[in-house]
């Protein structure tokens, strides 16, 4: 398909409109332009666009080549098994032939996972998982992300304990509207009229 990955980025809601009309048309589905829109999906990671279009793929199609690569990446990325999906996108990179930048954008992706989630990292390990095992982009994404590391070869990431912000919960339900609550439930079940008229609220 000649369209490039950039026209593609600027044209989400587009594509997006592309699939639906494939829901309600199936005679007209085309497997190259749905697999274009789900690798576009899948560069917006953590939005919802992926999920949306999936739900948009009958089962039929889903099960087709290369659809099934892409939803299996897909799920690889959303389960967090980064590893296993740059040993799987080796395996099929005639799936982004001809995209520029896709790779990057899954990087992007991962680099905010790791950002919510660790305090400090393995260097190797944060290397395997942005599908860098050579280690030579790494410091690339680590300066674009403020990350520092120690002599230790461990890469400092933050520290979650300083984003936890205690927050008061203060419940404003008193004693006559709780009581008007559990007659509501009382009457959803359809109890006996006669235990309900003899039911009192007391103050």
């Amino acid at each position: 398909m000649a369209s490039t990955f950039e026209q593609m980025r600027a044209n989400v809601g587009k594509l997006l409109r592309g699939i639906d009309r494939y829901q309600f048309n199936p005679a007209y589905f085309q497997t190259t332009v749905t697999s274009q829109i789900l690798l576009k999906a899948l560069t917006n990671l953590p939005h919802t666009d992926f999920t949306l279009c999936k739900c948009m793929i009958d089962q039929t199609h889903q099960e087709e080549r290369p659809i099934r690569q892409i939803l299996y990446l897909g799920n690889l990325l959303e389960t967090c098994h980064f590893q296993s999906f740059w040993t799987s996108l080796e395996e099929n990179r005639e799936l982004i032939d001809g995209i520029t930048g896709f790779e990057d954008s899954v990087r992007k992706f991962i680099c905010h996972v790791v950002g919510i989630t660790y305090q400090t990292i393995d260097r190797q390990l944060l290397a395997e998982m942005l599908g860098d095992p050579l280690d030579t982009q790494l410091k690339v994404w680590m300066n674009k992300y403020g990350w520092t590391e120690n002599e230790d070869g461990q890469i400092f990431i933050y520290n979650q304990e300083e984003s936890i912000k205690p927050k008061n919960i203060v419940e404003k339900i008193d004693f006559e509207s709780e009581w008007l609550c559990v007659g509501s439930s009382f009457l959803t079940r359809e109890c006996p009229a006669p235990w309900f008229t003899a039911f009192k609220v007391t103050k």
